[in-house]
């Protein structure tokens, strides 16, 4: 009978390298969100645009979504797999977003690169190699 394993060590485990390169992509997008949040800030100080939306509003949802995004990254690259449920959700996410962008605003050129991004970053957090490391499966790869 296999000796349990304590629970640290389990959470802990360093993950594959398709969760680690999932998370620096996580993360990156985390950050993008965070510099637009910071550029929203600094169009509601000048008054831009003030009279159709609140640029502040949408900051302190853009500084939200990407603080979350950013540390679901940092988790998945230091091996802590509650990362993985909201950088998949975040993926998701992304997929109509991308949708609208090449389809109903015409922009394919901005549309695809975040489909692509965010399709690479399901694929690889869906690899077999996360898939066991998700579900805290040591053994080897074959």
């Amino acid at each position: 009978m296999p000796k349990p394993r304590a629970y640290a060590g389990a959470v802990n485990q360093r993950a594959p390298s398709a969760v680690r390169v999932a998370g620096w992509i996580v993360a990156v997008q985390g950050v993008a969100a965070l510099a637009v949040a910071v550029s929203l800030v600094v169009r509601g100080i000048a008054g831009v645009d003030q009279h159709v939306v609140n640029g502040l509003g949408t900051a302190a949802w853009f500084g939200l979504v990407g603080g979350a995004v950013l540390a679901a990254g940092r988790a998945l690259v230091v091996g802590k797999r509650w990362g993985r449920g909201l950088a998949v959700f975040t993926q998701l996410l992304l997929l109509p977003v991308a949708w609208y962008l090449a389809v109903g605003s015409h922009q394919p050129l901005w549309g695809i690169p975040v489909a692509v991004v965010a399709l690479t970053v399901l694929v690889l957090l869906f690899s077999p190699a996360a898939l066991r490391w998700a579900s805290g499966d040591q053994r080897p790869v074959r």
